[in-house]
């Protein structure tokens, strides 16, 4: 099998590197994000692999499909960067990671919760200077609390079982209950509900047509006043020119985000010595009360090594059968 990376970086090859012989793979290491200028950069190879801010649209499939490409590996579990009707009228497969580490995530999640709380970022700052003042550094016991789960799969569950633990009342929503998961005290609620009595939110679902700005005014207006918004799963889920309103106004207390909308041209580069362009991001790097972190949720060894592993076995099951369990379809 020979193997275009793309969007590679020294952590993705230490990962995969050491897999080639076991499965016999050619790998083409490319740092750029695939799209279609860099499209003919997998000219020779039969597998392209991407990430998840690879842009695969129908021009980008089509240009696959004329170098011989049969497979498109996603190393993620989303797949809304890719165009699943054009992959399947070109007979170009795509399969995806759908699990690789949920307790990384759901962890990631409950840190950025209780660093806004307790203001860790804020302090260490503050220390670094000399300023030993507690002025502003306020936080609330999290024991007691209303923390509305949105998406019970298995990083919902595991953040549900976590906040438990911590003396939580979790409420959840997802368009699929889990009886096992509400057997253990999390509440399923409507989404109206979750909203209006949740003192924070988590996002844990995916993007779809449906997901795509379900925080936007509408449900800002019905949530408790100061609430804590955390986002770690897609960015587009949030509408961040609405949730900006709500943070000037007082009404978004608190904002975590690992993604980000427009996160495509910033994440996953340095750009320190760059302005950046995005007027709308760098707004939401003013507010004292946000944290933004690089799509680093994932990023533990635990899960980057299952990411490698799942994916060639999704590769290597696919090029000998023609089918895989992690198969994606449109």
């Amino acid at each position: 099998m020979k193997i275009s990376m793309y969007s590679t970086k020294p952590w993705v090859r230490q990962s995969f590197a050491p897999l080639a012989e076991k499965h016999g793979a050619q790998f083409t290491w490319l740092e750029p994000r695939l799209e279609i200028s860099t499209a003919d950069l997998a000219i020779g190879n039969n597998v392209v692999c991407a990430f998840v801010n690879d842009q695969i649209d129908a021009s980008v499939m089509e240009r696959l499909k004329q170098q011989g490409i049969r497979l498109v590996a996603l190393r993620c579990a989303g797949y809304n960067n890719i165009d699943l009707n054009a992959a399947s009228r070109l007979g170009i497969g795509v399969v995806r990671v759908p699990a690789y580490s949920p307790y990384a995530v759901a962890e990631h999640a409950l840190g950025l919760m209780l660093c806004l709380n307790r203001k860790f970022h804020r302090s260490w700052a503050r220390l670094r200077e000399g300023n030993f003042s507690l002025d502003g550094l306020l936080g609330f016991d999290m024991r007691g609390k209303t923390v509305g789960v949105v998406g019970t799969g298995r990083i919902g569950q595991v953040l549900c079982t976590m906040l438990r633990g911590l003396g939580c009342k979790v409420l959840a929503y997802d368009i699929a209950p889990d009886a096992a998961l509400a057997a253990t005290g999390v509440e399923y609620a409507t989404l109206d509900r979750l909203y209006r009595e949740s003192d924070i939110i988590s996002l844990h679902c995916p993007l779809t047509k449906d997901t795509v700005h379900m925080v936007g005014a509408k449900a800002l207006a019905i949530m408790k006043p100061g609430v804590m918004l955390i986002n770690t799963s897609r960015g587009p889920l949030i509408d961040t020119r609405a949730v900006i309103r709500s943070l000037k106004s007082g009404a978004v207390g608190y904002l975590g985000l690992d993604v980000y909308k427009e996160e495509q041209g910033l994440f996953f580069e340095d750009r320190t010595n760059q302005v950046i362009q995005d007027d709308v991001f760098v707004r939401l790097q003013t507010f004292p009360n946000v944290l933004i972190t690089a799509h680093q949720a994932f990023f533990t060894k635990e899960a980057v090594d299952n990411i490698a592993e799942t994916t060639m076995e999704n590769i290597k099951e696919f090029l000998e059968t023609g089918a895989c369990k992690n198969l994606v379809s449109a």
